[in-house]
């Protein structure tokens, strides 16, 4: 898969098969659309596009830094790639972009950029300066410009806002097993291996801190959990807590993961981190003693949980 920071980077010979979304999570609910494109570049005739912005027009329009995304831009690329995408597009979105009116975004994006065939679109998508133009508009354009437009039925949008809306609840709910059910694989988060305090060690669970750069990265509610990460090319299991560890007294978010059968050095290292299932909420003990207790006990239903897995 080609991926290209800006429209104006793109190059591509042949004609595309063009679809436009925020594809947050590329989830079952996106599946089909994805496949769509998929089958319609068989014959090798055509090349799938996806456009995609960043930041999440919310950030910009409306200011909205609250706002979480299920995945980063190189997740969101890893899985598109998955799917058999030819070409991803993250737009740089601005209050410049947003100005394009409807015709200047099909004539001199779509058409004179893009190079498209054919739009694969919901039908209640909106475009142009202040979203005033619909399907229909598209449809007009198509017949001027020369491009098909395929409109994605209400049942699939649906599935995808459905879908999206119940990922993030179950998420921030520890529900980890409905969460991956909508997804269609195991949620992750990805980070770099950095120094902590390395108190974990003091207690025989020493920990890989994980730090996480983009900070609208939508991380499950804190608590105890079992995680899976390859780490070269071998697979591992873990248990990770995210939390303000309160038995330490820490005020600051934190990431951090025991691995069962890790000694080596870690740091440094980008790892991908697949959340299988919740075990506990976080909680604050008396002691440190009281605190290496629950986490023997965790490592067992951990252990149990993962053979049951094989």
């Amino acid at each position: 898969m080609k991926v290209s920071n800006s429209i104006n980077s793109f190059d591509c010979s042949k004609k595309t098969i063009i679809t436009i979304g925020t594809f947050d999570g590329v989830h079952l609910g996106h599946k089909s659309i994805l496949e769509k494109m998929k089958n319609a570049t068989q014959n090798n005739q055509y090349e799938s596009l996806v456009l995609t912005f960043f930041p999440h027009p919310r950030m910009v329009l409306q200011q909205d830094s609250s706002i979480k995304l299920l995945n980063t831009i190189d997740e969101k690329a890893t899985l598109l790639e998955k799917f058999g995408i030819d070409n991803l597009i993250i737009h740089p979105f601005d209050e410049v972009f947003s100005n394009l009116s409807a015709e200047e975004f099909v004539k001199n994006i779509l058409v004179n950029k893009l190079n498209i065939h054919k739009i694969i679109i919901g039908h209640d998508h909106r475009f142009g300066k202040n979203r005033t133009a619909d399907i229909n508009d598209l449809i007009l354009f198509g017949k001027k410009y020369k491009f098909e437009v395929e409109q994605i039925n209400a049942k699939e949008i649906d599935e995808i806002a459905v879908s999206s809306t119940k990922i993030r609840k179950a998420l921030l709910e520890a529900n980890i097993k409905l969460a991956n059910e909508y997804l269609g694989y195991s949620y992750f988060i990805s980070g770099k291996v950095v120094e902590g305090k390395k108190i974990g060690r003091t207690i025989g669970f020493p920990t890989a801190n994980i730090q996480i750069n983009e900070n609208y990265k939508l991380l499950p509610k804190n608590g105890v959990y079992i995680v899976s990460s390859k780490i070269d090319n071998i697979l591992h299991f873990g248990m990770m807590n995210i939390g303000k560890n309160p038995t330490l007294g820490d005020n600051e978010q934190s990431i951090e993961i025991h691995f069962f059968d890790i000694n080596e050095d870690i740091y440094n290292k980008n790892l991908q981190i697949s959340i299988l299932e919740h075990i506990r909420e976080e909680q604050k003990f008396n002691s440190l003693t009281e605190l290496q207790a629950q986490l023997e006990k965790d490592k067992l239903f951990s252990l149990n949980y993962i053979q049951n897995l094989k």
